[in-house]
């Protein structure tokens, strides 16, 4: 820039050297170019100077917004990266924790991986499955009736005809006493729903067999004539086999039904104790109803009898006040009688004194 201004000002100068040339005489023209070329040079001296100037203050100023701006670009850069880095701790930290609980998932999952099958190598045993039963039976009997309810229930109860029963349950009548057994056709069940077993069919009749035996058991063991009531329980412990039972094999409902057994599973067994509490509830209700209704019958006749006596009274009463009524009337009747004898007697002695 500086170059090209000097350029024009030397052009604009020999211009003026010719234009001179032409108007003074050959004699002045070296004075004057001298003088032109002096006042030229300080003309260019004083404008460097001042370009210099201009050029530094432009360049400082340009400088100092550069500055500016680069410091508000880094602030906005820090500000972002802080927030981000925030950000990215906040997730590393979710991360973390997520991590930390799918691991104690993990650990959760290998316990009750191990849990099950430490259940099923119990549940091979028929002695380790009976007593799984009678501990689910228990703990169903306690969450409805309360523990220790020996009025309304008794675990292994010895029935009159030597069998122990898992439990009986002691109903007012019409229900009575009821016998809960509890059964677990565990193998052939297996057997039976195994998709990869090609004799499946077989072992369906064969767990067919073992449920009519345990009803057949049930019927000939539980039921008593003037000791229980005409029906019984069957407690299935594992809901899949009531289950089982309910959606495809009807046939061993209907042998159920007609031998009198009724088969429940842990769900359903809840819901037949919770009705039959309820029962019981409204039994013992309307036996305490009959005792007030009897006390109020006899509080009637007591307040009938309050009613005739208290009648008798008043007459008594009645009939004392018209007596006293009766003599405070002659008692006037009498003391009138001896005013006036006495006003007689007065009125004579009054007479002879004269």
């Amino acid at each position: 820039m500086e170059y090209i201004i000097v350029g024009l000002l030397v052009i604009i100068l020999i211009v003026s050297i010719i234009a001179l040339t032409k108007n003074v005489n050959e004699s002045n023209i070296t004075e004057r170019i001298g003088k032109l070329e002096t006042e030229v040079v300080k003309e260019l001296g004083i404008f460097k100077s001042d370009l210099n100037k201009n050029l530094n203050d432009d360049f400082v100023s340009l400088n100092e917004r550069i500055d500016y701006r680069l410091n508000l670009i880094n602030d906005k850069v820090n500000e972002r990266l802080d927030q981000n880095f925030e950000k990215t701790n906040k997730t590393f930290t979710s991360v973390l924790e997520r991590l930390s609980k799918i691991d104690e998932a993990q650990k959760k999952i290998d316990t009750l991986s191990s849990d099950i099958v430490s259940l099923q190598t119990v549940l091979t045993d028929k002695k380790t499955r009976g007593i799984f039963g009678e501990v689910n039976l228990k703990h169903i009997l306690n969450n409805v009736f309360g523990e220790g309810k020996n009025n309304i229930y008794k675990l292994q109860y010895t029935l009159s005809n030597g069998t122990i029963a898992d439990c009986v349950l002691f109903t007012p009548e019409p229900l009575g006493t009821i016998a809960i057994d509890s059964k677990f056709p565990l193998e052939n069940y297996q057997a039976m729903v195994d998709k990869s077993n090609n004799d499946r069919l077989v072992y369906e009749k064969k767990f067919k067999a073992d449920m009519k035996k345990h009803i057949d058991a049930i019927a000939s063991k539980y039921i008593i004539p003037g000791e229980t009531t005409d029906q019984a329980i069957l407690f299935l412990p594992a809901e899949a086999i009531f289950a089982e039972v309910n959606a495809y094999h009807q046939d061993i409902i209907d042998y159920a039904y007609k031998k009198r057994v009724w088969i429940t599973g842990p769900t359903t067994l809840i819901s037949t104790l919770t009705t039959i509490q309820i029962i019981i509830k409204n039994i013992e209700r309307d036996k305490y109803t009959k005792v007030i209704h009897k006390e109020l019958n006899l509080l009637d006749a007591e307040f009938k009898r309050y009613k005739e006596r208290w009648d008798k009274l008043y007459r008594s009463i009645e009939t004392v006040s018209k007596d006293v009524k009766d003599i405070h009337t002659t008692t006037d009747k009498i003391t009138k009688r001896f005013n006036s004898i006495n006003q007689v007697e007065m009125e004579t002695i009054n007479h002879e004194e004269d």
